[in-house]
C-alpha cells in the first residue's frame, strides 16, 4: 500500500511539473521548415519572441491560458489536500476531495486542450504553411490521460 501511495505521489508531482512546463514554455505549434513556435503566451521566430495579444483580440486563446492555469492550481492544491489526508486521516477512510479536485483540474485541462485544438490545431493563428505540434500540446495531452488516471485512483484508494 505505501508503495502504491508513494507511486501515485510522484505520477502526481510529475503531473504538475509537465503542466507547468506546458504552459510556460512556447512551443504548442512548431513551423516544419524554418525555427519557429507559436505557444500560448508568445509567437517566437528566429530567436526572438514577441507577445501573442497585443490588442487582446483573441477570446479563445485567453480562455485557453486561463483554463491552463486553473488546472495547475487545482492539480497543486489536490497535492497538497493528498498529503494533508495522508497525516490526518484516520484508516479506512477515501481520499474523495483529493480525488475531487484532481478531477476538477482534467475538466480544466480538457476544456483549455479542447479549446485549443477546435481553434488552432490547423495552425491558422501560427501563419506557418506546414507545421506540427510541438511537445507543449503533447504534454499537456499526457497531463490530461494522468489527471483523469490520478483523480479516480484517489477516489478510489483507501488509508489502511
Amino acid at each position: 500500500m505505501l508503495v502504491l501511495l508513494a507511486g501515485i505521489f510522484v505520477v502526481h508531482i510529475a503531473t504538475v511539473i509537465m503542466l507547468f512546463v506546458s504552459t510556460i514554455a512556447n512551443v504548442w505549434v512548431v513551423a516544419d521548415r524554418r525555427s519557429a513556435s507559436v505557444g500560448l503566451w508568445k509567437n517566437c521566430s528566429d530567436g526572438s519572441c514577441e507577445g501573442l495579444l497585443p490588442y487582446g483580440e483573441d477570446d479563445a486563446l485567453k480562455a485557453v491560458q486561463a483554463f491552463m492555469i486553473l488546472s495547475i492550481i487545482f492539480s497543486v492544491i489536490s497535492l497538497v489536500v493528498f498529503v494533508f489526508q495522508l497525516f490526518t486521516m484516520e484508516k479506512g477512510n477515501r481520499f474523495f476531495l483529493s480525488g475531487a479536485t484532481m478531477l476538477v483540474c482534467w475538466l480544466c485541462i480538457m476544456v483549455g486542450v479542447s479549446i485549443y485544438t477546435h481553434h488552432y490545431a490547423n495552425g491558422d493563428r501560427s501563419g506557418f504553411i506546414q507545421s506540427h505540434h510541438g511537445y507543449c500540446f503533447i504534454l499537456t495531452w499526457i497531463c490530461f490521460c494522468f489527471s483523469f488516471i490520478i483523480g479516480i485512483l484517489y477516489l478510489v484508494l483507501r488509508k489502511k
